[in-house]
């Protein structure tokens, strides 16, 4: 199986075309915003476990439970049975089967590269505690030795955009829980992938450039090269198998309350105040402190409703939650005011007793009604008394011309 490199310039052409192809396959439509549609579909790629365009080499008894495939390259070494590596599949060496299969691995980078990413900002994996997403980052890492656990369901879909390059560190891990597998997890980078010995890695790699496992290195997932070569040593590599179909909708994604901060309420009058949140599947809530007396909360819609009865300002903590970590939860304070009160007082007086009759004022804003009978009586007797004295006044006036 093992052939001559050919490097020519018609070699050359093809692999420029790959590039653009790549360049333009980045600028495709997102199928993801917040949570992804489903597994990047692979084509006819899917059935590979190593995958390149100038050459696959290989050193010491690697093991390839998949396809391998080379196309436009000639180059396939070191797969001629044990001593040497075993594919337990078929071999594509430059024909129509591996061409299509680099064209569905080229569409499917450019679809990776297009989602929209849950988290920005990412490099060190080491430690990490992954949901269902897309996770973006410049250079992406797994220390030596380091532990990245993906947590999710079966239908859990993970992808890696790594605008430079992948480096895996030696005897590190990859661990998956909660039913989900290495089909839904995809590495899509920007140049070139490294996975050192001994590592223990999930997923499909589609690396622009090249893709390189060093010895002892194990894969459950695909290495796919579009630009360059995949060397191997002493590898064991297995390509999913039973994965879900491209379109099987992704199940599960940690909950974000999206609601701002609730309106105030006001003592006797009707209130409602509905704390939502996105996730899948739906959250349900739970509430922390105390609400105003008179309100009560849903712990599955997440309404704050009733009719308060004092005034006053309570502090709350609302958390919202899945299953599927992290939960979230907001703070939120309701402050509720008195109501107003409208009352009037009008003062006349009988001209010839001299005796104040009838009392209205008029009283408007925010006042403690328990107060209102005092204050018109405190009024009323000062207006009163107020005649009175301009009445003497007037009387002395009149005695004294």
């Amino acid at each position: 199986m093992a052939s001559t490199s050919l490097r020519t310039p018609l070699w050359l052409a093809t692999a420029l075309g790959l590039t653009a192809a790549l360049l333009l396959g980045t600028g495709g439509p997102a199928s993801a915003a917040t949570v992804l549609d489903g597994p990047v579909d692979l084509g006819t790629a899917a059935t590979y476990g190593v995958l390149a365009t100038s050459e696959i080499t290989n050193t010491g008894p690697s093991v390839v439970n998949g396809d391998v495939g080379l196309s436009p390259g000639t180059s396939i070494t070191g797969f001629g049975g044990l001593p040497d590596g075993v594919v337990n599949g078929t071999v594509h060496q430059t024909d129509a089967e591996a061409a299509q299969a680099q064209d569905d691995a080229t569409g499917a980078y450019g679809i990776a590269a297009s989602l929209s990413p849950t988290q920005t900002g990412v490099g060190e994996l080491n430690g990490l505690s992954l949901t269902p997403g897309v996770y973006t980052g410049g250079e992406l890492s797994l220390a030596g030795a380091g532990i990245l656990t993906l947590e999710g369901a079966a239908d859990s879909v993970w992808v890696f955009q790594a605008s430079s390059t992948l480096t895996i560190g030696g005897a590190s891990q990859i661990v998956i829980t909660g039913g989900a597998n290495a089909c839904n997890v995809f590495w899509q980078v920007g140049s070139s992938a490294t996975i050192q010995g001994a590592a223990d890695f999930q997923g499909t790699v589609l690396a622009a450039a090249s893709v390189t496992a060093v010895t002892g290195a194990s894969i459950e997932g695909r290495l796919i090269a579009l630009n360059g070569a995949v060397t191997l040593d002493t590898n064991d590599i297995t390509a999913p198998t039973g994965c879900p179909p491209p379109g099987t909708v992704s199940e599960v994604f940690a909950p974000t309350i999206t609601s701002g901060a609730p309106t105030d309420a006001t003592a006797g009058t009707a209130y409602e105040f509905t704390v939502t949140a996105e996730g899948t599947p739906t959250p349900t809530f739970t509430l922390s402190g105390e609400l105003p007396a008179g309100l009560t909360f849903d712990e599955d819609t997440g309404v704050i409703s009733g009719t308060p009865t004092s005034p006053g300002t309570s502090t709350f903590t609302v958390t919202a939650a899945n299953g599927i970590a992290p939960e979230t939860s907001e703070t939120y304070t309701i402050t509720v005011e008195a109501p107003a009160q409208d009352a009037a007082v009008t003062v006349a007086e009988d001209t010839d007793t001299g005796v104040v009759e009838g009392t209205e004022l008029a009283v408007t804003g925010p006042v403690t009604p328990g107060l209102v009978p005092v204050a018109i009586a405190l009024i009323a007797g000062g207006v009163a008394l107020a005649i009175v004295s301009e009445r003497r006044r007037v009387r002395v006036a009149a005695v004294r011309r």
